[in-house]
């Protein structure tokens, strides 16, 4: 007998008979809501997932060009690790910063620095991954800036932020905002997303 750590029995196979599910509402084909058996149709025999490292390191300029090298070695898409700085919205020359600037991810503090780190990127067809939760919005307002200057529209940008804040507060403590508001702002960068940015993932838990 195979039981679970909660104790559930668990039974070699299941055929349609053993639970009472409605098709359509609870499974629902490949690539249909409710998505149970997967977002794309024939999963990845029709389209491989991407495939990225997670990079990000001192400045803009150096991280930009671990983009590219990555890139050029056969990476998909792009993750962006942030330093604590740029992770609680304390620029980097800020005496709060002294010491962690650019020390466990790049260092961002405009929209410009943003430039730098994307310079020479393609934002229409790479997609972009951003480990950040209490400046979220802020770094994917830079994003779009960036990309909106280069003359690429919101709908063809791609990527996801973290934008888990919950995690902040009860492993890492890099958060801004009491936890009202800061779920207050998620949810206004769900709405934003789903109708400016629709190729964007707002959270990732």
């Amino acid at each position: 007998e195979r039981v679970t750590p909660s104790g559930i029995t668990v039974q070699p196979v299941y055929r349609p008979n053993d639970a009472q599910t409605d098709y359509e509402q609870d499974l629902g084909d490949p690539g249909r809501f409710p998505f149970t058996r997967g977002v794309q149709p024939t999963m990845y025999r029709g389209r491989l997932w991407t495939m990225r490292q997670y990079a990000g390191f001192g400045t803009a300029a150096e991280t930009n060009r671990r983009f590219h090298h990555l890139l050029g070695a056969g990476q998909t898409g792009l993750s962006v690790a942030f330093d604590l700085p740029t992770q609680m919205g304390i620029d980097s020359d800020s005496p709060r910063a002294l010491g962690e600037v650019g020390r466990v991810g790049v260092a961002i503090d405009s929209v410009e620095d943003m430039h730098v780190l994307l310079a020479g990127l393609p934002l229409d067809t790479v997609s972009t991954s951003m480990t950040i939760n209490a400046t979220a919005a802020i770094l994917l307002a830079m994003y779009i800036v960036v990309a909106e200057e280069r003359g690429i529209s919101r709908d063809k940008v791609s990527g996801t932020i973290q934008n888990d804040v919950l995690k902040e507060y009860i492993a890492r403590g890099t958060y801004i905002y009491p936890p009202g508001p800061s779920l207050g702002l998620i949810a206004e960068i769900f709405r934003f997303c789903a109708t400016e940015v629709p190729n964007w993932n707002p959270i990732s838990i």
